[in-house]
């Protein structure tokens, strides 16, 4: 249980085991909305050992607002960190999820990750939601530098898309679109 102000998140590690449905996620997204703590809610479960926690911790926090995720900005890295190491491809695709709605500003450059999203995007044994969302993050990071940007558009339009699925090529068109 976390102190939030006069309120507590009720939100426990045990209960966030086992196999969620959309409306149980919603629901821990509306309890930890009504505190308002989304980074302690995310801080306390994200790294947890057990990855249905911190998967679980991750969908709920997929239902909150751009406004909401906001609060995670301070910590970026932190979710960076664990996108790049954690085994689970689940939570993988869950926390790149969050990633890619906070703000990227040109300082926060890190080319692991860059590195990281690029490699993921074009891997033929990588989930189309984990190769989409690394595809969306790359360009976004690249977008501050032209030579880094002219790197990416290279990269994307050296993609044989025979073997990706149509989520991956529906944003491949749309961002090869952007360069025109």
């Amino acid at each position: 249980m976390v102190y939030k102000g006069l309120r507590f998140i009720m939100i426990t590690a045990e209960r966030l085991k086992g196999a969620y449905s959309e409306g149980e996620a919603l629901a821990i997204y509306n309890e930890v909305k009504e505190t308002g703590d989304f980074i302690g809610f995310a801080q306390q479960f994200m790294h947890n050992e057990d990855y249905q926690v911190a998967r679980n911790t991750f969908w709920g926090l997929t239902k909150a607002t751009n406004k909401e995720l906001a609060q995670l900005q301070p910590i970026l890295h932190e979710l960076i960190d664990l996108a790049i190491s954690v085994e689970n491809s689940s939570v993988r695709r869950l926390s790149l999820n969050v990633i890619e709605r906070l703000t990227f500003e040109e300082d926060d450059l890190r080319t692991d990750f860059l590195d990281f999203c690029l490699e993921h995007m074009t891997s033929y044994e990588e989930y189309p939601g984990i190769q989409s969302i690394c595809m969306k993050i790359a360009y976004r990071i690249c977008s501050f530098y032209p030579e880094l940007l002219e790197e990416f558009y290279r990269t994307i339009e050296g993609m044989d898309l025979d073997y990706y699925k149509p989520a991956v090529k529906s944003i491949h068109r749309r961002l090869l679109a952007r360069k025109k």
